[in-house]
């Protein structure tokens, strides 16, 4: 696993955190598209710029790209060795949209775009509940079409916190 897409059914799923966590124990570099997709204010990128970043960053020897962003997915797909499917149920998914807004009202996390303070809507919100399900039922040709891009992939789905902690926990331990 050197270069690794993570992926999920939904916001709040945990890519990001997973995904920093995965970067840790392995000693590789993540990025969240989020931070090239947004621009301040909450302005989405050119789909040019959007693509330009991933591109140059699928060239690297090793990363670790998360976020979902199906419009370029290719882009990273074709480069992957690795691709990881988060999937929780859709409860566990607005609970922690709606923990992080709580706790970041005002700030901009991490991963995402620079001055993209935290903010919900109900846009947001419906476009969890709308896409979910649909997500969850097409995954499974999606991962299995992933093969047909560039290079074999090793493929992982994980579809619980139990399955989601062993995986890192199991990885840590490899050391």
């Amino acid at each position: 696993m050197k270069r690794i897409m993570v992926v999920g059914v939904s916001s709040g799923v945990g890519k990001s955190t997973f995904a920093q966590k995965l970067g840790q124990a392995m000693d590789i570099k993540v990025y969240h598209l989020d931070t090239f997709y947004w621009t301040p204010g909450w302005v989405e990128a050119s789909t040019e710029a959007f693509s330009a970043a991933q591109e140059a960053i699928v060239l690297e020897e090793r990363w670790i790209i998360e976020g979902n962003y199906m419009g370029t997915i290719d882009i990273r797909t074709k480069y992957a060795d690795t691709i990881i499917y988060l999937e929780l149920p859709l409860y566990v998914c607005l609970y922690r949209v709606i923990k992080r807004w709580l706790t970041n009202i005002g700030r901009t996390r991490p991963d995402m775009g620079e001055g993209c303070k935290e903010k919900i809507d109900w846009a947001f919100i419906k476009f969890i509940l709308t896409t979910y399900y649909r997500r969850k039922k097409n995954m499974p040709q999606r991962l299995q079409a992933f093969q047909k891009v560039g290079n074999k992939k090793t493929i992982i789905s994980l579809k619980s916190k139990k399955e989601i902690g062993l995986f890192l926990k199991e990885l840590a331990s490899q050391d």
